[in-house]
């Protein structure tokens, strides 16, 4: 029988920034299998290397040393093209920072990932609209919503090209205490529902209840709590 890869592996990562002497060493030796439809949270506080995981994760970065393999994709030596291929196409990120494109309508940035992938269809990213309760702001600009409808946008278009993997880091962190547990409750069901892959970094211990596995770095490596 045919056996599936797990939809995360990490064989022995380190990450080190600097050089002899200055070297700063980040992770080291992580060893880590995410199954396909686990959502996983990593906990920690700012600067414990939570950030650079996803950035290696995300294909934004090179480990310095060791083997990361998304859905049996060993992208740890992938070349710049097809690195930035496998982001558009197995990947979807959700950010602290909106990072809305300001001259684009909430439709238009919602259907940014398909456009880039040569798709151009509406419906998709009218039915995230949709089950985001955002359709009736479809042709607004983002500086015209709430910091909330913003991260909902911001959902769409991450999960709109139905991405393996999601990677969300600090979701919560511009948003309120009660409009942040609605925002961490959307993508936990429509992950859920969709099947993808799940990994979420954040300092905010509200989210534990939503995961299958909380995990932290210390002394710079991954440990389930």
């Amino acid at each position: 029988m045919h056996r599936v890869p797990p939809a995360v592996s990490l064989l022995r990562v380190s990450k080190s920034y600097g050089r002899a002497s200055t070297e700063q060493h980040v992770l080291v030796n992580v060893d880590l299998t995410i199954k396909r439809g686990e959502f996983i949270v990593v906990l920690g506080r700012s600067g414990s290397g939570k950030s650079t995981l996803l950035n290696l994760l995300g294909a934004m970065d090179r480990p310095t040393s060791g083997h990361i393999q998304i859905d049996g994709t060993d992208i740890s030596g992938l070349e710049e093209g097809k690195r930035t291929k496998f982001r558009r196409t197995a990947l979807g990120f959700i950010f602290q920072a909106y990072n809305l494109i300001p001259t684009l309508s909430v439709l238009e940035n919602v259907q940014l990932p398909l456009a880039l992938n040569g798709i151009f269809d509406d419906a998709p990213a009218l039915q995230l609209l949709e089950d985001l309760a955002l359709a009736h702001k479809a042709n607004a600009w983002a500086e015209d919503l709430s910091g909330g409808e913003q991260q909902r946008v911001a959902i769409a278009r991450a999960l709109v090209h139905s991405p393996s993997l999601i990677l969300a880091d600090e979701p919560t962190g511009n948003l309120d205490i009660e409009t942040g547990r609605e925002i961490i409750h959307l993508i936990d069901d429509l992950a859920r529902r969709s099947g993808q892959t799940l990994i979420m970094a954040t300092h905010s211990q509200e989210v534990i209840g939503y995961a299958d596995r909380v995990l932290t770095i210390r002394d710079r490596k991954l440990v389930e709590v």
